[in-house]
């Protein structure tokens, strides 16, 4: 037979455009979700992916979870200096009715970020050499992933349409329920519902 064209680096699919892939990794179970955008990596399609998340596995994992801890790169659609990522997180905290406490890595230190080493490295080796011809190829890949310590991956694909580019004002985020910490307060802080806000 003959060999199957693919670009380098981008996943396209002819239908539905390219595949923008959002990992989240539980350090405490050694289990994955990726959320398989077909969009814009935005801090929409972020947090719109921890919420799958949370929907699909966290609530069953944790039921009784009061707070959640996420570590997330500096930089990117989640890095600690974008407006949009703190409002979306908000909303996330509003909606679970639970504190988000993020911890951003510094600069030049996201290569210590668990999900490369735990997770994505493990699903790069799986589709070496496989044509990511179509998003359903790319899902089967990620969901197929394992390692001899037992990691398994679940993964979905999020359609929806994200809009790049959206602001966030002053107003809006100095309404947002946000407490920081004392080291390094723009790379460490938790935001809680505000509901809580208003009641106090």
């Amino acid at each position: 037979g003959q060999p199957t064209n693919v670009n380098t680096y981008d996943f396209p699919d002819k239908e539905k455009g390219k595949a923008c892939p959002y990992g989240i990794y539980d350090l405490t179970r050694n289990e994955g979700w990726v959320s398989l955008g077909i969009s814009r990596d935005t801090a929409q399609f972020a947090v719109e992916s921890i919420r799958r998340w949370w929907s699909e596995m966290g609530c069953f994992r944790y039921p009784v979870a009061t707070r959640l801890l996420i570590t997330a790169d500096g930089g990117g659609s989640n890095g600690w200096r974008v407006r949009l990522w703190k409002k979306e997180i908000q909303s996330l905290a509003n909606e679970l009715g639970i504190s988000i406490s993020i911890c951003h890595f510094p600069p030049g230190t996201s290569k210590w970020n668990k999900i490369e080493h735990q997770m994505f490295s493990f699903i790069s080796k799986n589709w070496r050499g496989r044509p990511l011809d179509s998003l359903g190829t790319i899902i089967n890949l990620i969901s197929n992933t394992t390692t001899k310590k037992g990691l398994k991956i679940e993964a979905n694909i999020d359609d929806a349409q994200y809009e790049k580019g959206l602001k966030v004002g002053d107003d809006e985020m100095a309404q947002l329920n946000i407490e920081r910490a004392s080291f390094h307060g723009e790379w460490n802080y938790k935001i809680m519902p505000q509901e809580v806000m208003y009641e106090a």
